[in-house]
């Protein structure tokens, strides 16, 4: 289990994995939620699943049936939603702490 440098993206995806813990997730479904570009989720999600905050599954169905590829659908560990909380919570005391050192000097 590892940590990863938080970057505003990744705090998206953290954030909209936040608002169902126990729900699967396909990349573009999740990209939607966040607010994010396809092409930035997926590099997130793989970093994710390497430090083991997210499990993956590829989706069993009949492509020619369905009419589309299969989805990889991620859901976040036990780990993943405590690390996805501490991260958030980093966050907002950073952002506290620069907004707190914003006064004005009169």
């Amino acid at each position: 289990m590892g940590s990863l440098r938080m970057t505003t993206p990744r705090l998206m995806a953290l954030r909209a994995f936040l608002d169902d813990p126990g729900q699967e997730r396909y990349g573009l479904d999740l990209a939607v939620q966040a607010g994010l570009e396809p092409g930035t989720v997926y590099p997130i999600l793989v970093a994710f699943e390497t430090v083991g905050w997210l499990t993956s599954r590829e989706e069993e169905i009949d492509v020619h049936a369905a009419g589309r590829p299969r989805r990889r659908y991620y859901q976040l560990t036990a780990a993943g939603v405590t690390a996805a909380r501490d991260a958030l919570a980093a966050a907002e005391k950073r952002r506290n702490a620069r907004a707190g050192s914003r006064r004005l000097a009169w």
